[in-house]
């Protein structure tokens, strides 16, 4: 039986007047960082109604523990609070990967 993959699920909301410097702040300098921090883009939702998190993405490791030293690194905690400028109600949690969506 093959390991299982981890997957780190993440959701927010825009600020109001924010959306254009949060799109460029997530595709050229988020993505890309966490990308070189060991995990692999896997999805990113936008929902566009409803009662839900605006934005729901997620991102795929090997094992449990690059996810985990990934949250616990000085750049996950710097990109976050640079990314608080563009939003709120951020949340996020760790689980195994199904290949199928999540939430």
């Amino acid at each position: 039986m093959a390991k299982p993959a981890y997957k780190l699920l993440m959701t927010w909301d825009i600020r109001p007047g924010k959306e254009s410097e949060y799109f460029e702040f997530a595709v050229q300098e988020f993505v890309p960082k966490l990308t070189r921090l060991g995990v692999q883009p896997t999805e990113a939702w936008y929902t566009v109604w409803g009662n839900a998190p605006q934005i729901l993405v997620g991102f795929v490791a090997d094992d449990r523990s690059t996810i985990e030293a990934l949250i616990e690194s000085e750049d996950w905690k710097s990109l976050l609070e640079r990314m608080q400028t563009y939003i709120s109600n951020f949340t996020y949690r760790i689980v195994i990967s199904t290949g199928l969506f999540q939430i």
